[in-house]
């Protein structure tokens, strides 16, 4: 399967040769970026005439308070490990956000809804199961 690799200050991008039928969005964990899940792509083995784009988009930079104020990419932050604490809501719905876009992006550039996918890993995946 060919893609080419585009690269912004938002997202890592697989654009596939062929114009794209199906899109993933798949949102990195704590302390990641984009480029982090680019390498399982080819992992897949999708059949070469299949036209999905994969979309990687970074998390902004911010303090995380449970690693000690270290700034670093994060879907929003983490206060503590109690259930309280891991509930930046203000965070969370920003992420959200940036989400949303992502996906309108997706549904301008010709993509129907029921043909993209949402994943994530780790505060990604929490960002993923909120946002869709």
């Amino acid at each position: 399967m060919n893609h080419r690799l585009q690269e912004s200050a938002d997202a890592v991008v697989l654009a596939p040769a062929a114009p794209a039928s199906a899109s993933v969005i798949w949102l990195h964990g704590l302390g990641a970026d984009g480029h982090d899940f680019v390498p399982i792509v080819p992992e897949l083995k999708l059949p070469s005439a299949s036209a999905v784009r994969f979309v990687f988009p970074h998390a902004g930079v911010r303090p995380v308070t449970l690693n000690m104020g270290m700034r670093m990419r994060a879907w929003y932050d983490i206060k503590t490990l109690t259930a309280e604490g891991r509930a930046d809501e203000a965070g969370i719905r920003e992420s959200v956000a940036v989400l949303g876009r992502f996906i309108a992006a997706e549904r301008t550039a010709g993509i129907a809804s029921e043909r993209i996918v949402i994943a994530g890993f780790s505060q990604g995946g929490a960002i993923a199961l909120h946002g869709a």
